[in-house]
């Protein structure tokens, strides 16, 4: 079966500001949640720990309480990053990219937050929590 995730698939997905201006709920939390994230030098290793990342998808909903745990952090990280693009797919609306993320291949937990290089290939991947 083919990825679904294809670097023409991934474009479709929303950007950060297009994610926060369609969000219904939480929008104010998520907004203060990444203006009070602050990024340290250590912190951008993640972005070359397992190859060279140039795209990040996050799958989530703005009613998820653990995505704000790790989506301003990746907010941030990416942001003023040109050479990352950072996507934003909402679970409910676009099962086909998170049945392809599914916990434990049978459940649709989020957030998921996965890292691509710049051939689509997938360098990593967390979902609900990282393992470290």
């Amino acid at each position: 079966m083919p990825a679904v995730i294809t670097k023409e698939r991934f474009a479709q997905g929303l950007t950060m500001a297009q994610y926060l201006d369609q969000m219904t709920m939480n929008r104010d939390r998520m907004v203060r949640a990444i203006d009070g994230t602050t990024i340290k030098p250590q912190d951008v290793h993640v972005l070359t720990k397992y190859g060279a990342v140039t795209r990040i998808l996050v799958i989530t909903e703005d009613w998820c309480g653990t995505s704000f745990a790790y989506v301003p952090f990746i907010a941030r990280l990416t942001d003023g990053r040109p050479g990352v693009d950072l996507r934003v797919f909402l679970r409910d609306q676009n099962p086909d990219v998170m049945d392809e993320f599914l916990k434990k291949g049978l459940y649709r937990s989020i957030p998921v937050i996965v890292f691509f290089d710049e051939a689509m290939n997938e360098l990593a991947r967390f979902i609900e929590a990282p393992a470290e």
